[in-house]
């Protein structure tokens, strides 16, 4: 395997920029002009481009040639584009899927088979602007934020292990108190983004905490439900947990930013959420001691599951899982109060990537109060894992990539029986509709 093709394997593929919705090519007629071309500027090039983190750009014919039978390997293993939502079990419907239709993975794959033919380029869409490192993904829809939070300045040296910068920031800036829908973690451009492995920030307000913005590869920002919003007030603490790894050259200062967009002044959403939840995929007590811990043998495999009872109605709108190099899937499952079971979602990991899945609205989680969630997660110790550093190795719970942990970022917002039974009665109204 040589060296472009092993960092092919690790290659982002992320993009929700672009409106063209390619169409599927028949058996003999695809070409880059007509049919890849839209895929590729839809699906792949935020990150295949010459100031992209892919290890190629996918912007011109040329290049995309050249790589067309890799393409078509990546693309056709569903590789490419990152997602890894199972799509077998659990509930399906994602505002930020990105994942390729079988139509226009089949054109792909015709066009790589048939010699990666160009095409008439007159046909051929324009290439998209893209956005750089340095701006904010939230601000084509919302305009700039309206208020940015900074975490302390932190030197990475160019060699060693993981460094972590936890610490706290008082929140400046805010007359008043103010509804955030929606936040976005930015690290510094361009050597801030090649050693933050990822971010995670927490709302302190008084006896207060919750969790609150996120960064990881894949994962940029969050945007709250229609009228649902986050409040934030004055004299507020912003504690954050930094994640950095050295890259061969030294960074000084680096500095994580938070955006926050807010609703109108005055305006307060019907609905609020408390932010990210993190429950974990290990059995706890009820004072929140460890009663099961992660120990993988040698060549082995494992299993832990958590379980969390909700104290009251809850709606879920996102998911993201995170575990470290021994992961291999993690799922969320409901235990209705009758006693019903229904698998909320199952991410088949890769922990290359720090995906939220966000649900679409007709079909975000309602859980009534007494709802049990089970969070199963499967470690994978074998030399059958592909990323395993040492499989002879016993591996315990860590903070490093070499060690491992399981626990899953949940968007929730709860509420009183008046609200989720609103929220029940517009779903059942969307499941008569033809």
């Amino acid at each position: 395997m040589d060296r472009m093709t092993k960092l092919w394997i690790g290659a982002p593929i992320f993009l929700l920029v672009a409106a063209l919705q390619p169409q599927a090519a028949s058996a003999q007629d695809a070409t880059w002009a007509e049919h890849v071309a839209p895929i590729m500027y839809e699906s792949c090039v935020e990150c295949h481009q010459p100031e992209g983190i892919g290890p190629m750009s996918l912007l011109d014919y040329e290049t995309a040639r050249l790589y067309a039978p890799l393409i078509k390997t990546k693309v056709e293993t569903r590789q490419m584009p990152p997602w890894h939502i199972d799509r077998d079990v659990g509930v399906q419907g994602f505002k930020n899927d990105i994942s390729l239709s079988n139509e226009q993975i089949a054109s792909v794959v015709q066009w790589a088979d048939d010699g990666a033919p160009q095409g008439d380029m007159s046909r051929a869409p324009a290439p998209p602007i893209l956005p750089t490192g340095a701006d904010w993904r939230l601000e084509e829809q919302f305009g700039p934020p309206d208020l940015i939070i900074r975490s302390d300045p932190f030197d990475v040296p160019a060699s060693g292990l993981d460094n972590w910068w936890p610490h706290q920031v008082e929140v400046e800036g805010l007359e008043g108190p103010r509804w955030v829908m929606a936040n976005e973690t930015k690290p510094a451009y361009p050597l801030g983004k090649q050693v933050v492995h990822h971010a995670n920030s927490s709302l302190i307000t008084g006896e207060r905490r919750a969790g609150f913005s996120n960064y990881g590869i894949g994962k940029p920002y969050d945007i709250y439900p229609e009228n649902t919003g986050l409040l934030i007030e004055p004299g507020s603490t912003l504690s954050f947990n930094i994640h950095y790894y050295p890259m061969g050259t030294a960074v000084e200062d680096d500095v994580i930013e938070i955006g926050l967009w807010f609703y109108p002044e005055g305006e307060e959403p019907r609905f609020k959420t408390s932010g990210d939840v993190s429950w974990s995929s290990q059995r706890e007590s009820a004072d929140g001691l460890t009663l099961q811990q992660v120990v993988i043998p040698p060549h082995g495999r494992a299993v832990t599951q958590g379980f969390h009872v909700l104290d009251e109605n809850t709606r879920i709108h996102s998911c993201r899982g995170h575990m470290h190099l021994h992961g291999a899937a993690q799922s969320m499952e409901a235990i209705y109060p009758d006693g019903s079971q229904e698998i909320l979602c199952k991410v088949n990991w890769n922990g290359e990537w720090h995906i939220t899945y966000l649900f679409e609205d007709e079909v975000m989680p309602l859980l009534p109060k007494g709802t049990v969630l089970v969070l199963t997660a499967w470690y994978d110790n074998t030399t059958s894992n592909p990323v395993n550093p040492d499989p002879d190795q016993w591996v315990i719970f860590g903070r490093r990539s070499a060690d491992e942990m399981s626990h899953m970022w949940i968007g929730a917002t709860y509420m009183g029986d008046e609200d989720f039974e609103f929220l029940e009665e517009q779903r059942a109204q969307v499941l008569l509709q033809p």
